[in-house]
């Protein structure tokens, strides 16, 4: 609060009393319905609240209201090395200095609560109401008092007395559809085809509830049993656990199909190792025989080739052998009338000299040595 001059807890008190002290909801000691009543403090003011009346106590309420917070204290808490401060004080920023009173935390609250509501508008919030058993935080104690006085508070009568005389239950088409569509059959499982409205009608229908039990709005169903909604929700935990069940044999399948085409996947391969290496060493023994073959082949064709060539030599050498004896027997033959009978011995004694002059002449080459020791003489001529 901004405290503009001098002000304490009891004028803000007057304050109160002079601009409030004629509405219904307000009351203090100076309301006429109150004079002379000792119910209420002289230092105290009373709200009357949608769940109940309320007291505030006065004492140090301006104090505990007093929310300026200065510039260099907001500086020196966005100085801290903390991240958090930073993000909570940023006005401390030195970089971004502004001439502006700091925010009040009323403003901040004010900002706070606009923004709340801002992001509670743009969903679909659900409230849970809490209800404290009881002072002492003690495991099955319940104080009937304290529960009373909570329901009370809370409203909870009022809501459940709204909620009796409509439909306890109320949900746009889509969604109810999307919750509850394993209940219709085949028809609404696993996908519905067609409008929403008209699937959760089937949807309905297929469960057996009764016309008078559901009302079909323009963008919502409305349930007026909360029994009806609670067997909705049985039905559905039964059928999640169906679908658990199935989405697990599902799973479960699935993993054998994977295990079984791995197993088969890897017997396919060491099969295809297998025979591989059966034709490689098929093909390495065929390639071996067809070398042997082809080296015992190629060797008979050399063979052969060679036995020809032989052949072929020794026919030659045959033939000029019994060419030689041919002229030598034709030239014997032409001459033998022109030689003597003295021919004979004189061809011997020229074959004779013949022998002893080639044994002179290859002694003269191979002459041995000078010394009377030597054992070695070349052999005489056989002549």
């Amino acid at each position: 609060c901004l405290r503009p001059g001098n002000p304490t807890d009891m004028s803000f008190l007057r304050k109160l009393n002079q601009k409030c002290i004629s509405h219904t909801r307000f009351e203090s000691r100076a309301s006429r319905s109150l004079l002379g009543s000792h119910s209420l403090g002289q230092d105290c003011f009373r709200l009357q609240h949608y769940a109940g009346k309320v007291t505030y106590c006065i004492s140090g309420f301006l104090d505990k209201n007093k929310d300026f917070l200065f510039r260099d204290l907001s500086q020196a808490m966005f100085a801290c090395e903390h991240p958090l401060l930073k993000i909570l004080f940023p006005e401390g920023n030195p970089e971004h200095p502004s001439l502006k009173r700091p925010p009040t935390a009323g403003f901040q609250f004010k900002s706070s609560v606009s923004e709340l509501m801002k992001n509670l508008m743009s969903k679909n919030p659900n409230y849970i109401r809490c209800v404290k058993p009881n002072e002492h935080k003690q495991a099955l104690v319940f104080d009937d008092q304290l529960i009373l006085h909570q329901v009370r508070y809370l409203g909870l009568m009022e809501n459940v007395k709204v909620r009796r005389a409509g439909y306890a239950y109320r949900h746009e088409y889509e969604l109810m559809l999307k919750r509850y569509k394993m209940l219709g059959g085949a028809k609404t499982w696993p996908q519905w085809v067609g409008h929403p409205k008209e699937g959760v009608r089937h949807l309905l229908k297929a469960i057996g509830v009764k016309k008078g039990q559901f009302a079909l709005g323009r963008t919502k169903v409305f349930i007026r049993n909360p029994a009806t909604l609670f067997d909705l929700e049985d039905r559905r935990r039964a059928k999640m656990q169906d679908l658990a069940t199935l989405i697990q044999k599902v799973f479960k399948g699935w993993l054998q199909w994977k295990a079984f085409q791995e197993m088969r996947y890897a017997q396919m391969v060491i099969a295809s190792v297998w025979k591989g290496y059966k034709a490689c060493k098929l093909y390495n023994s065929m390639k071996k025989s067809a070398v042997l073959i082809q080296s015992v082949w190629r060797g008979w064709l050399a063979r052969r080739e060679y036995n020809q060539i032989l052949f072929e030599i020794r026919a030659t050498w045959a033939v000029g052998i019994i060419a030689k004896f041919y002229y030598g027997w034709k030239v014997r033959k032409e001459f033998r009338k022109k030689f003597k009978a003295i021919a004979g011995p004189k061809l011997i004694g020229f074959f004779q000299n013949w022998i002893r002059h080639r044994f002179l002449s290859r002694l003269a080459d191979n002459l041995p040595s000078k010394s009377p020791l030597d054992r070695k003489w070349p052999p005489s001529s056989a002549v």
